[in-house]
């Protein structure tokens, strides 16, 4: 199928949507809306257009049809969440640049580089021990992006090139899959966790820190040693066994000395800004002011520059396709979309035994992320119809925190499924083509071993 064939489906499965009559219970405002961000999501998914192309014209199309206002159509380029992913960014970058990223991949590599699925649990056990002191799971990503992308370069994988399947592929989509499942580990490591859990309060189900840990424990243990050996098999670096590597690892260390100024500096900063995002919701402390806060230190210290801003293309292009397909999942949300998909999918599970309905309202929820960009969107406008729905014959424990679960292991399934996938699908080293399929493919790996295993285990340990 040609390119201009492919763009030619896309319009053509837009405008079957708008043209559609309006389903009753919608207005035509949501349903016109959806007709452009289907035909965006579908562009992207075929490989008819880059995801920012898609996402612009996606804009262009709701404000000139008179969908969206302009002031709706342009708020999330002043949403604080693209902000920081934004600068989260520029820091990865400066961390590199300073060198501070190629010696923590050196040391990295000194204990863990004989195989690159040695160097993939590594950061996922990195990620997951970090996260309850994070409630930010975008400042996480933050945290570990330049690690691994100093990682793939220390082992000559770069981003959009052949090369970037040698090694950094493998490991940016590893590491993006462990922050989905790291994030429902603790009940700290995500914001919209303790969300859920005050919701779920109203429905007479409570959680606290311990109770959450030990009923996502089991499962999400076992998520996270399965998913690497999956990836390793089914998206496989092409460097696999590197004997040699912590050899040349401490040779290399042995040459770089001791830290540069700009290490210190990059060091200094990096461990500020960790403090910054760990407590900054006890403090009141923005996420994005810390990010940008840092990346300033930087610019002042010299290790990130002006020139380097202007060659940071991939940043910005980053920020525009997230800003829109959030503005868009956002304005679904507002005007009822998402509830009526909700509740036209849920209303139709009633009168199913608790079993089969347990599982079909899981495998509903899951599957709506589709339409969603942020998690905690999701969660907001479909956990307490999910589990109104549930509760009079599934046990209560059990559909809330698995829901919420759910909430954090279905983020994987598409590039913009949430905010801590944006600096790995825009790093150049995997493609949003690739995030759907094998994103995809984690996202049912994940429900498998949250179904079968988390099940029994919640029941056991919640009941």
């Amino acid at each position: 199928m040609t390119i201009i064939t492919r763009r030619f489906c896309c319009l053509l499965l837009g405008l079957a949507i708008w043209f559609a009559p309006v389903p009753i219970g919608l207005a035509p405002q949501a349903w016109h809306l959806f007709a452009i961000f289907a035909a965006v999501i579908f562009a992207v998914i075929i490989g008819a257009m880059p995801i920012v192309l898609a996402s612009v014209l996606g804009l262009v199309a709701s404000i000139l049809s008179g969908t969206l206002q302009p002031e709706e159509a342009y708020a999330g380029f002043s949403n604080g969440l693209i902000l920081l992913i934004g600068a989260a960014f520029l820091v990865g970058r400066g961390v590199v640049n300073s060198g501070l990223g190629h010696r923590l991949a050196y040391l990295l590599v000194r204990r863990f580089g004989s195989s690159s699925l040695g160097l993939a649990y590594s950061m996922v056990a990195t990620d997951a021990l970090i996260a309850p002191a994070f409630a930010s799971n975008t400042a996480r990503a933050g945290v570990l992006y330049p690690v691994v992308y100093a990682l793939a370069e220390s082992n000559h994988s770069y981003p959009d090139e052949d090369s970037r399947k040698r090694v950094g592929a493998y490991l940016m989509m590893t590491s993006m899959a462990g922050l989905s499942l790291s994030s429902g580990l603790w009940l700290t490591a995500m914001g919209a966790n303790p969300i859920g859990v005050a919701l779920a309060a109203e429905y007479g189900v409570i959680i606290d820190f311990g109770s959450w840990f030990l009923a996502a424990s089991v499962p999400t243990i076992i998520a996270l040693v399965v998913i690497p050996w999956m990836l390793y098999r089914v998206y496989p670096p092409d460097l696999k066994a590197t004997p040699h590597a912590p050899v040349e690892a401490r040779a290399k260390l042995e040459e770089m000395g001791p830290l540069s100024a700009k290490e210190r500096i990059t060091l200094v900063t990096f461990v500020a800004m960790i403090a910054g995002w760990a407590f900054g919701p006890m403090l009141g402390v923005d996420n994005a002011s810390v990010a940008l806060a840092g990346l300033a230190v930087l610019m002042l210290g010299g290790v990130f520059t002006l020139e380097d801003l202007r060659k940071s293309g991939d940043a910005l292009e980053t920020v525009v396709w997230f800003a829109i397909l959030y503005t868009m999942s956002t304005e679904l949300n507002r005007l009822g979309f998402m509830s009526y998909v909700g509740d036209l999918m849920a209303g139709g599970l009633e009168g199913l035994a608790w079993p089969a309905l347990y599982v079909s309202l899981v495998l509903t929820y899951v599957a709506i992320h589709y339409l969603f960009v942020s998690q905690t969107a999701h969660m907001m406008a479909l956990f307490g119809v999910f589990l109104s729905i549930a509760i009079p014959q599934v046990p209560a424990p059990l559909i809330a925190m698995m829901l919420l679960l759910a909430t954090n292991f279905f983020s994987v399934m598409t590039p913009q499924g949430a905010s801590t996938n944006v600096l790995f699908a825009g790093s150049g080293y995997i493609t949003s083509r690739e995030i759907y399929k094998y994103g995809g493919l984690v996202t049912v790996v994940n429900l498998l071993i949250y179904l079968f295993i988390g099940t029994p285990w919640i029941l056991f340990v919640l009941s």
